[in-house]
C-alpha cells in the first residue's frame, strides 16, 4: 500500500463521497459496489486487511494513511481505520415512486416513511437505518428543508442509505394527495393527536409522516394526512427524538402486519 503524508492535510479525491467505518465498507462490498479509493490506517488489523483485499479485487486504489490524518478527515468521527471514497448517492425522482406504486404487488401492501423538514443528517441516517430494519419500501423527502444524502448520513445509516430507496419530491403536500389517490393511507405523527399510534390500523398500504424536531409537520403536510396519531408519553419529557419515534412507529406497523399475516 502506498503511504501518503498528512503534512499538508488530507487531499481527497474530487467528486466522491466519504464512507467511513468497517460496517459501511462491508455493506458496500457485499452489494458489489467497490469504492474508487480506500484510505486505510497504518497497521490495519486482519479484518480490515480482508476488506482491503476484497476492495482491491474490485479495482479500488488503496492508500495507507496515519490515524491523525483520518481523524482530521472525518473530524473525529469513528472511522475505525478505514475511509472509502465512492460516487455520491442521489435520491430517486418522483416519477420513479409512481412507477413503482403502479406496479406494486397487491399481496404486499407498501410501507412508506415520509420525513417532513428533518434536516439533521444524524437523524436522517438513523431514520434510514430504522426504515431498512423494519422493511419499509421507501423514504420520501422534499427537495427543500431536507437533510442531504451525504457521508455522515451513510455512516449513521450503516449501509441502509445505499439500499433503502429515497424519493425526492418537489411538493410534499401534493405528493401526499397523490398517494391517497393511489390507495395509500397517510398517518401523521403529532403530540397533540387524540389517538395513539398503537390504535391505528397499518396493515394496509401505509405512509407514516414524521415531522421535524420542535416544529413537527408543516401545516400543509398536516392537513394532507388522513389522520394524526401520537406516541403515549408516560414520563416528564414531552417528545422523543424523531429517529427514535420513527423506529417505534415503523415497528408497530411491522407488528400489526405480522399478526395479520
Amino acid at each position: 500500500m502506498k503511504s501518503v503524508s498528512s503534512r499538508r492535510g488530507p487531499k481527497t479525491p474530487d467528486g466522491l463521497d466519504q464512507v467511513y467505518g468497517v460496517h459501511a465498507l462491508q455493506s458496500l462490498l457485499d452489494r458489489g459496489e467497490a469504492p474508487r479509493e480506500l484510505w486505510v490506517q497504518q497497521g490495519a488489523g486482519s479484518r480490515i486487511k480482508e476488506l482491503i483485499a476484497h476492495a482491491q479485487a474490485h479495482g479500488a486504489k488503496v492508500k495507507e494513511q496515519s490515524r491523525d490524518l483520518l481523524d482530521q478527515l472525518t473530524q473525529g468521527a469513528a472511522h475505525q481505520g478505514v475511509v472509502a471514497f465512492c460516487p455520491p448517492l442521489t435520491p430517486e425522482g418522483e416519477e420513479s415512486l409512481w412507477l413503482k406504486l403502479r406496479a406494486w404487488p397487491s399481496a404486499t401492501p407498501p410501507l412508506l416513511l415520509i420525513l417532513d423538514g428533518v434536516t439533521d443528517v444524524h437523524n436522517f441516517g438513523a431514520c434510514l437505518r430504522s426504515a431498512d430494519a423494519a422493511g419499509a419500501h421507501g423514504v420520501i423527502v422534499a427537495k427543500d428543508k431536507a437533510a442531504p444524502l451525504n457521508a455522515t448520513v451513510r455512516k449513521v445509516a450503516c449501509g441502509a442509505a445505499e439500499v433503502v430507496p429515497v424519493y425526492q419530491v418537489t411538493n410534499l403536500a401534493r405528493t401526499l394527495a397523490k398517494l391517497k389517490d393511489a390507495g395509500v393511507w397517510i398517518t401523521g405523527t403529532a403530540g397533540e393527536a387524540e389517538v395513539s399510534v398503537f390504535d391505528i390500523d397499518m396493515t394496509g398500504p401505509t405512509a407514516l409522516v414524521m415531522g421535524a424536531e420542535g416544529k413537527g409537520m408543516r401545516r400543509l403536510t398536516r392537513e394532507a394526512c388522513d389522520n394524526l396519531a401520537k406516541l403515549p408519553m408516560a414520563g416528564e419529557v414531552s417528545s422523543l427524538n424523531v429517529s427514535v419515534a420513527t423506529g417505534i412507529c415503523l415497528f408497530e406497523a411491522v407488528r400489526q402486519r405480522q399478526l395479520a399475516s
